[in-house]
């Protein structure tokens, strides 16, 4: 298999405070920031937990192959979508796709998942947000390299208030190799 098939990536956002969610959606309403999101995942394969799956029906965005990290055993799923019990039977089932891949959360499978991630999209924000979700602390970025920082500013629609937005890449050279 060829490097490029087997690149893993996670794609977030986070607000200056930490957080990333609330109530298993993004505490702000950015619609550019989103729509980056969408973009940057079009076409892959995806991994998430439950609660992001079940957040994502606000979005009215899921495609075919996404994988559904849950320790429910009865779970229903939309068309296209398979449970799995582990974050590593998500991730090789992604690879198994030949899509690329992005873990898409939330906070546990992120943790789980960024050891075998060569690459984290982040978008940081900077403003705080309120949340219950924070970005997990055993997500350390200090010795990854930033292969792309692009910044821009857009107006959160709930406060009003403009947001900047870091568009940045984290690549983590040596991601460890799924069992």
């Amino acid at each position: 298999m060829a490097k490029d098939e087997t690149l893993i990536s996670a794609i977030g956002a986070v607000a200056s405070n930490g957080m990333l969610g609330l109530n298993g959606w993004l505490p702000w309403d950015i619609p550019e920031e989103l729509a980056y999101f969408e973009r940057t995942v079009e076409g892959a394969a995806l991994v998430m937990g439950r609660v992001t799956y079940d957040g994502n029906d606000a979005a009215d965005y899921m495609p075919v192959d996404s994988f559904i990290v849950t320790r429910q055993t009865d779970i229903v799923l939309r068309p296209g979508c398979t449970a799995v019990h582990s974050i590593e039977a998500g991730l090789k089932g992604a690879l198994a796709t030949g899509k690329p891949v992005f873990v898409i959360g939330g906070a546990s499978v992120y943790a789980a998942a960024w050891p075998y991630c060569n690459r984290f999209y982040l978008t940081r924000l900077d403003l705080p947000f309120a949340g219950d979700t924070p970005l997990p602390a055993s997500i350390g970025f200090d010795h990854c390299r930033i292969v792309s920082d692009v910044s821009a500013t857009y107006r959160e629609r709930q406060s009003g208030s403009d947001v900047r937005c870091r568009f940045l890449q984290y690549q983590q050279d040596n991601p460890r190799p799924l069992p």
